[in-house]
């Protein structure tokens, strides 16, 4: 990882651009706020933050160590964290800031031998989510949001101009070397997803909270959706588990499913129950 550094120095294509490199773990307080610092140092501000520091260890769940299970949840979900936490401090105080983490289908939609990778990919949406939007957000709610870090920072980050978003991105790279043919890895460069994390930066850039799938020129927004489900009883006699045998159908659909904004907006769908 030292040799790419310098590599990102020095290569010839850099077209003017100035970089530094730091070679502290992102998956330390000390290692984040120290990548931090680099930069204030290099440029004197943070105006964008790119988490994407990554690496593999798969295996079956039934095999996997709890080595590998903390080293990819560390690099991944804590350095996401780590980074992130004092990138953010900077941006308050400035008043603006763009943020892109980096999550995976393997998290959101499975992947045979990725349950390390896929949980700690999860939990980098979850922050996401949870600091886009603060201000309307409620404290009590804090301890559902277990499904990742997106989710909560889009909610805290808001008012000061600060829009955070994830990729998903499919490509040849380091980590998915001999995952693909020949004929497919040439197909899926990672410079065909870098548009989009580009745009993403920009200041006109207006949207926070999303999460884009992309892959070989193909961008989409994907997202996480509820139906409408069904509610059984009337919040005050006990439920038993035939009722909701006989409702199954109706609680497992997704007919006319939508993402909802934040947490509190999902439990609203049981408000015939709960009145409120």
């Amino acid at each position: 990882m030292a040799a790419l550094a310098a590599y990102a120095i020095n290569r010839p294509d850099r077209l003017g651009c100035e970089a530094a490199a730091n070679y502290d773990s992102v998956a330390t307080m000390s290692g984040g706020r120290h990548i931090v610092e680099t930069a204030l140092d290099k440029f004197g501000n943070v105006d964008i933050l790119i988490c994407n520091a990554g690496i593999v260890k798969d295996r079956t769940f039934m095999k996997m160590t709890e080595q590998e299970w903390d080293d990819v949840i560390s690099v991944h979900l804590k350095g996401t964290f780590c980074v992130t936490q004092p990138a953010v401090k900077v941006m308050k105080a400035k008043g603006y800031g763009r943020i892109v983490f980096t999550a995976s289908s393997s998290g959101m939609y499975g992947n045979f031998g990725q349950s390390n990778y896929g949980a700690a990919k999860m939990g980098v949406i979850g922050i996401m989510n949870t600091l886009k939007r603060f201000p309307i957000f409620c404290h009590r709610h804090a301890g559902q949001r277990v499904i990742g870090i997106m989710n909560t920072l889009k909610l805290e980050t808001s008012r000061y101009d600060i829009k955070v978003n994830t990729v998903a991105p499919n490509a040849d790279t380091g980590m998915t070397k001999g995952v693909f043919p020949d004929e497919v890895s040439k197909r899926i460069k990672p410079e065909f997803n870098a548009p989009v994390v580009t745009y993403l930066c920009s200041e006109e850039n207006r949207e926070s909270g999303f999460i884009f799938t992309m892959s070989a020129g193909w961008f989409a927004r994907s997202a996480m959706v509820s139906g409408n489900g069904a509610c059984i009883g009337n919040a005050a006699r006990p439920i038993c588990a035939e009722e909701v045998r006989d409702r199954f159908d109706q609680i497992k659909s997704l007919e006319n499913a939508k993402p909802y904004d934040h947490c509190g907006l999902i439990y609203a769908l049981g408000r015939p129950l709960t009145g409120r």
